[in-house]
């Protein structure tokens, strides 16, 4: 994958001007594809971002939200997608999912959330949630940074008016390759956050398309990686992952954040200073896993990807009682 992504920004600097000017619509609109028929979308209804952050700004920027507005959330969503929305100037509104409905009001005009929750690895059934949205009369955004890849996403079926996602984590791209998907009926509404040539197209992906010279490498690499997860057998290396995830969550005795959870979840530590364990483990024992406090909880997130396997797990379940302990963690972990 990194060669070929490589590949093609030493073809953009070996001749900008015919990749730029001759050669960035037809490449754009083959990778868009592929990557749509990857997610069971059409091809003209979505188009390439940064990430999935850049993605969620555009949504939240042209919906024109005002104090009077409410956006509707879990108490789980990422940092920076709620700082998104509070920056629109609406009121969010955050419940836990359980109790999720019982913040939505006459004001609320969004339900944002998330597909896999990020600090616990959630899987959420985003396609009850945004048929209840559609009930409302709400506007359904799904922030999938987390899914593609790590587990089936069907945009057509999943019924959201938004969906923003990356390519670059479990799907395997090179990092800057993210996209967003938008319901027709919505993307008259959206605009890019950058307005340049494409602006006044009236088409979606024309509008969205050239948003000033950037490098397009990592966008064009997305098909190479869909091909790479194929050519894997990819179900097969998630229901593996899934499986190593199972036996650190068993083996380190500890509770469960959050569930289902596909190839990350999180369990909740004794009390202790999480960055201190993180550090520890890091430091001390070469294993990079994330910790830190999350609703008043000091939890771990593991990540298994098809790369690591059963003796990575291991090192984990050996190494982290010392590290809780030493983080001032209760004396019973050991």
């Amino acid at each position: 994958m990194l060669d070929e992504y490589q590949r093609w920004q030493r073809e953009l600097e070996r001749q900008p001007v015919e990749l730029l000017a001759r050669r960035w619509d037809g490449l754009l609109a083959e990778a868009r594809g592929a990557l749509a028929a990857y997610l069971g979308a059409r091809t003209d209804d979505l188009v390439f971002v940064p990430n999935a952050t850049t993605a969620m700004n555009t949504v939240a920027r042209s919906l024109a939200l005002g104090p009077e507005d409410e956006v509707l959330a879990t108490d789980e969503e990422y940092g920076a997608v709620d700082l998104t929305w509070e920056a629109t100037g609406a009121q969010v509104v955050r419940r836990p999912l359980e109790s999720l409905w019982e913040g939505l009001s006459e004001r609320t005009r969004v339900l944002s959330i998330s597909h896999v929750v990020s600090p616990n690895g959630r899987i959420v059934d985003v396609t009850a949630l945004c048929a209840k949205a559609r009930e409302a009369g709400v506007l359904s955004v799904v922030d999938g940074a987390h899914a593609p890849g790590h587990v089936p996403v069907e945009l057509g079926a999943i019924g959201a008016d938004a969906y923003a996602g990356n390519c670059h984590k479990w799907l395997c791209a090179p990092k800057g390759a993210g996209f967003l998907w938008v319901r027709p009926e919505l993307q008259e509404r959206i605009d890019p956050l950058v307005v340049s040539w494409g602006w006044p197209e009236q088409g979606f992906a024309a509008r969205h398309g050239w948003q000033g010279t950037r490098d397009p490498a990592a966008w064009i690499a997305v098909p190479a990686a869909i091909e790479f997860q194929r050519e894997w057998g990819w179900d097969d290396v998630r229901a593996g992952s899934h499986a190593l995830v199972e036996r650190f969550v068993e083996a380190s005795g500890l509770e469960c954040a959050a569930e289902p959870y596909g190839q990350m979840a999180a369990v909740e530590l004794p009390p202790c200073d999480p960055a201190e364990v993180q550090r520890r483990l890091r430091e001390e024992h070469a294993i990079e896993v994330s910790c830190f406090e999350h609703r008043g909880r000091p939890l771990l997130r593991i990540s298994v990807q098809g790369y690591n396997d059963e003796a990575d797990v291991e090192r984990l379940v050996t190494a982290l009682p010392a590290a809780v302990r030493l983080a001032g963690a209760d004396a019973r972990l050991s």
